[in-house]
């Protein structure tokens, strides 16, 4: 074994493992960059306007919460809307506003109004012999 020799080679095995680390590295952006597409596709955006009504979800732990328990508490109404996704909210029956992340909303929809409403008459059935 001569030193030149084994110096070439340990240069050689130095530059492999260079381009083994560089090419990780590519597949490690390439996925992360993937994961966040597919991510940011499956969000839903949600926009609130000044006066509409929203649930807030309430993520207090608790140990033992109620099984069929709601953790959504309500209804608010937006006061204000920033640009970033923070929202201001007001307690209709308390007055106090304060501001919550946009994540933590959802709109509150109120039961379906039936103005309309159809009475049909039934007869009860013939008896055929």
């Amino acid at each position: 074994m001569r030193m030149d020799d084994a110096g070439v080679l340990r240069k050689l095995q130095l530059q492999e493992l260079e381009k083994i680390r560089n090419n990780a590295y590519e597949s490690s952006k390439i996925y992360k960059e993937q994961t966040k597409a597919f991510h940011n596709k499956i969000i839903s955006r949600k926009e609130f306007v000044v006066g509409q009504k929203v649930l807030l979800f309430h993520s207090c732990l608790k140990l033992f919460p109620g099984k069929l328990r709601s953790r959504w508490v309500g209804p608010f109404i937006v006061v204000k809307v920033y640009a970033h996704g923070a929202v201001d909210i007001e307690s209709p029956k308390t007055g106090k506003s304060f501001k919550v992340n946009g994540h933590r909303l959802e709109p509150f929809y109120e039961g379906f109004q039936s103005t309309d409403i159809d009475v049909m008459a039934l007869e009860p059935p013939l008896v055929v012999s």
